[in-house]
């Protein structure tokens, strides 16, 4: 992604609350994704959750990171980790990583705002940011994202269950839709007769808690294996080198033995 179109996507957010980076995943990182799911869904028997959010004829794979290296792509994917970074800065953290299949015959999920449990005034700048990897295409009939433009600006949250007008957030495979956390949204009905898969790449703000517990989630020893960014974004660093630090040693130096250079905040 380049400087400028980064600058559009940024702009885009701020303003309509959403975007939409088309093109952005490659054909064979989407196949193997597909393919990893798919293995997934079958050998953990994932089952849908058969409640009003998660869905009755929806499949949902949580915290992905911990099930197989090829989920290790999508956090710092360059189409996608530029645009976050710059509506929430470089300190920002993965909150949940998960899979949502939608299934012929789903309902659609109610309308919600990602940060409505939160209890600050709105509007506010963004701390939370996420994202919707579109590994089928996303059309009205089989279940795009819907979303409600510029709620991200309003003063309150939905009521959960209220029926509310939106449209379709369409895309063709390969894209990948990133929304303000205020955005007013939700998983559309299927009305098709195949399935509609997409990857939740949710972020946070360093400074408050993922929705994720990433550090109990993930095994230290496959946190080894990440690359320092990865392991940043997953909370084993410090936001601006003191929220989230261990005797003023980051989480990386002390349950991971890394040896980066660090300075608390009030040593630097």
């Amino acid at each position: 992604m380049t400087e400028d179109e980064k600058t559009r996507h940024v702009a885009a957010v701020e303003t309509h609350g959403y975007t939409i980076v088309e093109n952005a995943i490659e054909p064979g990182l989407i196949d193997e994704l597909n393919g990893t799911l798919l293995r997934l869904e079958r050998d953990l028997n994932v089952v849908p959750a058969k409640n009003t959010f998660e869905g009755h004829k929806t499949v949902r794979i949580y915290n992905l990171l911990a099930l197989a290296p090829v989920f290790q792509r999508i956090p710092v994917h360059s189409n996608v980790l530029p645009v976050i970074e710059g509506l929430l800065d470089e300190g920002c953290l993965v909150s949940s990583l998960s899979s949502i299949s939608i299934d012929p015959g789903e309902t659609g999920q109610p309308i919600h705002a990602d940060d409505q449990v939160m209890p600050v005034a709105k509007p506010h700048a963004p701390f939370v940011c996420n994202s919707m990897w579109a590994l089928t295409d996303f059309t009205e009939e089989n279940g795009a994202t819907r979303i409600i433009p510029e709620t991200h600006k309003w003063d309150h949250s939905p009521t959960y269950g209220q029926h509310y007008d939106s449209i379709p957030a369409e895309m063709p495979k390969g894209s990948v839709l990133i929304w303000h956390g205020s955005l007013w949204h939700g998983g559309g009905a299927n009305k098709s007769d195949k399935r509609r898969v997409g990857i939740a790449m949710n972020y946070c703000a360093g400074y408050i808690r993922q929705q994720e517990n990433q550090q109990l989630g993930i095994p230290l020893d496959l946190v080894r294996s990440f690359e320092p960014r990865l392991r940043d974004l997953c909370g084993f660093g410090t936001y601006q080198n003191l929220i989230g630090h261990i005797d003023k040693k980051t989480p990386a130096q002390r349950l991971l033995g890394e040896h980066r250079d660090f300075k608390s905040i009030w040593d630097a």
